[in-house]
Parts: structure tokens; C-alpha cells; sequence
């Protein structure tokens, strides 16, 4: 993989890395990374997009990686010596999508060892495609990748293909590459279990037949010491995800994001009626031992060989609202010698790690370890 880096965020910047990259005779294909602070619009993008003559697939994030430096403005143009079979499926937020069928349509090549996924971070059916996604292609292939977007909450273009900057989609990168995949995070239980009586895919409505809302307060509340105010429910409940119980796994966290109508709490990703859930906190140093665990993991489950290798992180842009100045130490933890690092800061995060169930993850670390 061949990763050309810009930091002024401008149109032109990317053309003329897109340029630059397209040009090696080795490159089939381009993994565009870039930050939401940029302001993309497909009025700008879509017309260079276009031009590639070779496939494209990427995403704008809050904020992107390159080695040991977390940029706000800019993006990153990477060149794939393996050809990416790429597919768009459209509405991920749609209730009568058949995902299964959409994404079967287009199949996968004997050759698929990894697929790079990115979806509209602010999409209501996340989780549905993800389990879709899951049943398709099982345990035959590795994936890894996250939600774009926007930290304003606000859905906007934010997939950038062939065809161009797009919303409320997913994108599949199918790579014949082979990879491994560590998945951690760090976070450790406060409370519970409570089960989801009520929830409206993302939004959890009632726990154990109580408010939302009002549960969640009573724990948070005494166990940090803060009170919630109509202005401050995010800067308290960063520190405080839930945590869904999975057989046989780490728990799977779930960002709460927002009080809806006094008494639900809006997450990212869905939050099936019926399971049950924890409250969670942690702290610097469990955070970051988590990182490094993650890429212990990427390291035993990528295949023995003596070629280069390149690390993708997808890291959730909330765990560096969390860890603030020492999101630098977890940086530093998944750095190796001779090793470049590339990576998203994400509205959550799709992995599996070796055997087990694909999942749409928040406030957790995800560490590609890729062949280059």
C-alpha cells in the first residue's frame, strides 16, 4: 500500500494526489480517507471522482490518522496493489431493504480475503446490514471498516466512490489481500445487566420497563458525581456507554448520543428489544491497553509471511473525546517499526475478530494489520 498524505484539506489537493497515486503502474486501486472539516460537496468532488479510471472507495471522517498524527483538515490517498471489487448498497436507513439480497447480488470472487466496509455513519439500520453482510459471506473473509460522518450530527454526503460523494449507504471494498483483524476496547462494567423492553432500532425507550433515561441517570449521576442539564448530556455520557452482552465476547458497546422526547436515549447503532445491557466507564490506561490488544490480536491472526505490512485503524472518534490529549498514548500503542499506520476516527466501527460474529461496534478500537 502506497499512502500520500495532505493537510490543507483543499479540492485540489486531493486531484493532485489522486493523480500522483494513479499514476504508479503498481496502484489498482484507491482508498481515499479524508476529514469532515474539509467540506467536501459532491458539486466539488464527484467530477474527480469520476475521472479515476481505476476503482475508488473511501469515506470523510471526523478526523483521520497518519502515523502518529491525528488531523482535523486533510485526507489521505492510498494505492491498493490489488484490484478492489467495490459495491454501493443503497438505504441504510430503509425498513424494507432486503440487505441480504442486495449484497448477494453482486456476490465475491474465489480471491475475496478481506473486505474494507464503510457506511454512512448516521444511517438508522446499521446494525441490520452489518448482520446481513455477516450472512453472506461468514467466517471466509476478514472485515474491517466504520461509519463516516459528520461529529454535527448532521447526515450529508460522506461515501466517496466512482459515482460519487453519497449518503445513507454502504460501500464494500473486496480485496483479495490478506489481513488481520483485532477488535478491543477497554471499557468496564458500572451497572447492570437491565434488559431493553421497548427500543426503536437505535433509540432505547424503556429498560426493565423503566424510562431510559431516567435509569441511566440515576447510575450515572451517582457514580460520577455530575448532574445531567439539558446542555450536557454528551460531555457526561462519553464516559458512560452501554455495553450489550454477547455470548462468548467482549460486550458491544453502544454510544449514547442523545435524550429523545424526555425519556429515550438515541445511540449509535441498534439496540435489539429484548437484549440486555450494561452500563460501562473506564479510564486512560484500560483504554489504551485495549488498543494495544488490538493489534496483538491483528498481529497473531495475520497470516506468516515475510512481506510489508500496513496498519489501518478505525478508532471511534468518541474514545478521543474521552482520552482527549492522551489519545497520543494510544497512537503511540499500536505503532510497530517499519510498519506505516493509516486510519479513520469513526462513527463507530465493523469488525470481526478471527472466528467470531461480525459486529457494528462503538468506543472501541479496531486494528487492521493488511499485507501491502
Amino acid at each position: 500500500m502506497i499512502a500520500k498524505m495532505d493537510r490543507t484539506g483543499s479540492v485540489e489537493a486531493l486531484h493532485r494526489l489522486l493523480k500522483e497515486v494513479t499514476g504508479l503502474p503498481e496502484v489498482q486501486s484507491i482508498m481515499i480517507l479524508a476529514c469532515d472539516e474539509n467540506g467536501f460537496s459532491p458539486s466539488q468532488i464527484d467530477p474527480i471522482l469520476a475521472e479515476m479510471q481505476i476503482p475508488v472507495f473511501g469515506g470523510v471522517f471526523p478526523e483521520i490518522i497518519h502515523e502518529k498524527e491525528k488531523l482535523t483538515r486533510g485526507c489521505i490517498v492510498a494505492g491498493l496493489t490489488t484490484r478492489a471489487e467495490v459495491q454501493i448498497i443503497p438505504g441504510l436507513s430503509d425498513v424494507s431493504a432486503d440487505y441480504e439480497a442486495l449484497i448477494g447480488k453482486a456476490g465475491a470472487s474465489a480471491a475475496t480475503r478481506t473486505i474494507i466496509v464503510f457506511v454512512d455513519g448516521l444511517a438508522r439500520r446499521i446494525s441490520a446490514w452489518v448482520d446481513a453482510l455477516f450472512n453472506v459471506f461468514g467466517l471466509q473473509v476478514n472485515y474491517l471498516g466504520g461509519g463516516a460522518g459528520s461529529l454535527s450530527f448532521e447526515q450529508k454526503p460522506c461515501l466517496l466512490t466512482n459515482e460519487g460523494l453519497v449518503q445513507n449507504c454502504a460501500v464494500l471494498a473486496k480485496l483479495s489481500l490478506v489481513s488481520g483483524v483485532g477488535v478491543s476496547h477497554g471499557w468496564t462494567e458500572v451497572a447492570g445487566p437491565f434488559q431493553v423492553t421497548e427500543s426503536d432500532r437505535n433509540v432505547i425507550q424503556t429498560l426493565d420497563w423503566a424510562p431510559a433515561f431516567e435509569v441511566y441517570r440515576k447510575i450515572v449521576e451517582s457514580h460520577s458525581a455530575k448532574t445531567f442539564t439539558k446542555d450536557n448530556f454528551f460531555e457526561i455520557a462519553k464516559c458512560y456507554p452501554f455495553g450489550m452482552v454477547k455470548l462468548g465476547s467482549e460486550k458491544i458497546v453502544r454510544d449514547p448520543l442523545m435524550v429523545q422526547g424526555g425519556d429515550s436515549l438515541v445511540c449509535v447503532g441498534e439496540v435489539p428489544r429484548g437484549s440486555y445491557v450494561h452500563i460501562l466507564t473506564g479510564d486512560v490506561q484500560s483504554l489504551v491497553s485495549a488498543a494495544e490488544r488490538a493489534l496483538i490480536l491483528g498481529e497473531q491472526y495475520f497470516p506468516p509471511t515475510s512481506g510489508r505490512k500496513t496498519t489501518l485503524l478505525i478508532d471511534c472518534i468518541s474514545r478521543v473525546l474521552f482520552l482527549q490529549d492522551e489519545f497520543r498514548r494510544e497512537l503511540e500503542a499500536v505503532q510497530r517499526p517499519n510498519t506505516s499506520l493509516i486510519g479513520a476516527l469513526t462513527l463507530g466501527e465493523i469488525a470481526n475478530s478471527c472466528e467470531e460474529y461480525l459486529e457494528f461496534h462503538n468506543k472501541t478500537v479496531v486494528v487492521g494489520v493488511l499485507a501491502s
